[in-house]
């Protein structure tokens, strides 16, 4: 593989652990640090000063990771708060970007601003759900390179799912999908990545309690082991210690404060990073995957063994 092409492969992914290249994300603005807690179903109150030193935090490990950030514009009084989480509004595929229709109504005017990123890097859009679908970003996790997991629940469901393997089949990609539990019901953010974090190709930490049987006997088919962490820390953090972002393989960072989730990942030979964000994660109710859009992984068919 020369360096010629692998210069020119600007997009493209196929899995959640392989070296991250290039992410999309979006600074918290005016929308967030003034926002409602009720009507966002945050948890806690917006402390501004603290949200903005931990996302600035945040970003500085995601760029030391070796990822080129390419930043998601909007106007300042959009009014969008959830908009600095940009995973759930649009997906990346190998062939190009998938705009995706939110369960969450206050985010459905986001993916302008998302097809407008793609307009401006040349990444193709390769499909659009439309109502009565719904998707999510959150709810699809990458089991292979040829097999997609779907969380059919509140924020995604069956037409949205439908319309997703319809998109993607030409590229040779089953969506298979998988039913989440009710838990704190519609207005709560239970996503399927609230309950699985891959770590790489054939790791990943999951929450037993609340995983789907059935996709946990995929992955173990699949021959991906399976780190189970417990209910204390998934209770004290809403659920965010499981929201692990992998930027390489076994190469992931995490939520500072849970420290039994961390040497689970650390014993299994995990190089886990750590920032604090009780006041951007824990009160808004999204973690390190959330606040990151990949775009480019290396486990890209086209550009695969091209880095050490």
């Amino acid at each position: 593989m020369n360096g010629r092409l692998q210069t020119e492969v600007k997009f493209g992914v196929s899995g959640m652990a392989a070296p991250l290249r290039r992410v999309a994300m979006r600074r918290p603005g005016r929308a967030t640090l003034e926002a409602d807690p009720g009507r966002w179903h945050y948890a806690g109150p917006i402390e501004p000063d603290r949200l903005l030193r931990q996302y600035d935090a945040f970003t500085e490990r995601v760029a030391a990771s070796g990822a080129e950030i390419e930043w998601i514009g909007g106007p300042a009084d959009d009014g969008l708060a959830d908009a600095m989480f940009p995973f759930d509004p649009s997906f990346m595929t190998p062939g190009g970007a998938i705009l995706l229709r939110p369960g969450k109504e206050l985010r459905q005017p986001e993916v302008a601003s998302h097809e407008g990123l793609y307009r401006r890097l040349g990444v193709p859009v390769i499909g659009a759900i439309e109502a009565p679908g719904l998707a999510e970003g959150g709810d699809l996790m990458w089991v292979d390179e040829s097999t997609l997991a779907a969380g059919r629940g509140f924020r995604t469901n069956q037409a949205g799912i439908d319309q997703l393997q319809a998109i993607v089949a030409p590229l040779g990609i089953e969506v298979r999908a998988f039913d989440l539990p009710m838990w704190n019901g519609s207005a709560a953010c239970l996503h399927l990545l609230s309950l699985v974090s891959p770590l790489d190709r054939d790791l990943a930490l999951i929450y037993p309690r609340l995983f789907p049987v059935a996709l946990h006997q995929l992955m173990r088919e699949r021959g991906i082991q399976l780190l189970e962490a417990g209910d204390e820390e998934f209770r004290a953090s809403g659920g965010l210690n499981l929201n692990v972002l992998a930027t390489a393989p076994r190469r992931c960072i995490a939520l500072d404060g849970f420290p039994e989730t961390v040497r689970l990942m650390r014993d299994a030979g995990c190089d886990i990073t750590c920032f604090d964000g009780d006041a951007l994660c824990i009160a808004c109710e999204g973690g390190p995957t959330c606040l990151t859009l990949p775009i480019l992984r290396d486990d890209h068919p086209s550009i695969r063994g091209t880095h050490p």
